[in-house]
């Protein structure tokens, strides 16, 4: 292979864009976010939430993906 086919594949490579991981993306703004008001001393009120529609939320969230991976196509 020619040192010219290797920098063309090369620059192929570089310009093929890739998406962030939503979840990941998802996960580190909300770390910030908590990290944030940590850092100036004010702790969100938390008394009203229950943990338990988090876990249906995520239920719910698995579901949908796990549906739209089934139907998609290869």
């Amino acid at each position: 292979m020619s040192e010219q086919e290797q920098d063309t594949r090369q620059q192929e490579r570089a310009a093929v864009r890739r998406m962030p991981d939503p979840l990941a993306l998802i996960v580190g703004l909300v770390s910030l976010g908590i990290a944030g008001s940590g850092f100036l001393g004010r702790a969100p009120d938390l008394s009203a939430f229950d943990a338990r529609w988090l876990l249906a939320g995520g239920a719910v969230v698995l579901g949908l993906v796990l549906l739209v991976a089934s139907v998609r196509r290869r």
